[in-house]
């Protein structure tokens, strides 16, 4: 009795050519059967798809993707996978893409602009669309990729293209305000990278609080947004005295945490530390962080609702970026400063 190919041993894997060769039609005719059975007699259909069958022959789905344009698969790039303020918003990105019936493609570049050219370049055959997260490439690039495919970015605002953030301004007012209620009237804003979008906000927001309040605004950086970022600045600190600080982020913030006790300056006793993003694990730490609490899971579901209807064919909403809100965070980090007989913080090599 006939075997078909599966029941057979191993051997060479069956591709068009043999189907087409055991039906007697050519392999454009058995492509057209699986991808367009419409322009193929269904008796011819039928015959072809038998033989395919008992051959054992598949096809290649991705390859029948990409010739009708179409994957079912969006591209989320962020600028690096380790910081765990992503770990929500990836979450919210899968989740909204799963509901739409699209895959998810994930790349990590690095905090490197030329890293994420690079990826993007390679994923753009494979996906319908793109997330850009806190992109470190300039707007013009950006645009560019605009022009060649859907595209939604996430945490900055570009010209022209789909943007959704964080209302920056309004979190860093009430982080402000809360450090002005407690009797705090010198703030230090510990910088993020020089190419980060929300930065620049979030340090024009510490200085024009810090104006209505009537209290002194500086800045010291820019830092790498890790926590070995903010271990330096916390030395930093040290040489400039302040009682209040804001961090560019959480994991900066974490850093100066950890930074201040190495030097043996109490948290929130001599200063108060606040972050941004109410990331994984900012409640973890001694002192747990005050923060601004961003709507990380949200953001990734919206950036992602936003770019599978570009991808149906709606127009992009470029006007103005959707702008989603933030809250303060208050924990144990932040606390009246110490009054003048208090002893002052050491300086850096005592």
């Amino acid at each position: 009795m006939a075997t078909s190919r599966t029941e057979r041993e191993p051997g060479p894997v069956p591709t068009i050519y043999d189907v087409a060769r055991e039906c007697g039609v050519s392999p454009s005719t058995v492509s057209r059967a699986f991808s367009r059975p419409g322009r193929v007699s269904p008796l011819t259909a039928e015959r072809i798809k038998a033989t395919a069958e008992r051959l054992g022959y598949r096809t290649n789905p991705i390859a029948r993707a990409l010739v009708a344009a179409r994957t079912a698969v969006i591209g989320v790039v962020v600028s690096d996978i380790t910081n765990p303020v992503y770990f929500s918003i990836i979450r919210g990105a899968e989740q909204a893409a799963s509901d739409a019936g699209f895959s998810m493609l994930l790349c990590d570049t690095r905090e490197s602009a030329r890293t994420e050219r690079a990826d993007i370049n390679r994923a753009l055959p494979l996906v319908e669309g793109l997330v850009l997260a806190s992109s470190r490439m300039s707007d013009a690039t950006i645009r560019t990729i605009a022009a060649r495919t859907p595209v939604v970015v996430l945490n900055r605002a570009v010209p022209a293209v789909a943007s959704v953030v964080t209302d920056n301004a309004r979190g860093m007012r009430r982080a402000v305000e809360h450090l002005g209620e407690l009797g705090h009237t010198t703030i230090t804003y510990v910088a993020g990278p020089q190419a980060s979008w929300a930065n620049g906000v979030r340090w024009r927001a510490v200085q024009e609080g810090a104006l209505e309040l009537e209290m002194r605004a500086r800045r010291t950086g820019p830092y790498s947004p890790t926590v070995l970022g903010g271990l330096s600045a916390a030395r930093d600190l040290l040489a400039k005295p302040t009682t209040a600080v804001i961090a560019y982020n959480d994991l900066l913030a974490i850093g100066v945490l950890r930074g201040l006790a190495r030097d043996g300056v109490a948290v929130p006793a001599q200063m108060s530390v606040v972050g941004f993003d109410n990331s994984f694990g900012s409640d973890f730490c001694t002192p747990s962080l005050t923060t601004v609490a961003a709507p990380l899971h949200a953001l990734g579901a919206t950036a992602v609702q936003q770019l599978v209807s570009q991808i149906k064919g709606a127009p992009p909403h470029t006007a103005a970026p959707g702008v989603l809100p933030a809250q303060l965070v208050v924990r144990e980090s932040t606390a009246p400063p110490p009054r003048r007989s208090d002893p002052a913080p050491p300086q850096p090599g005592s």
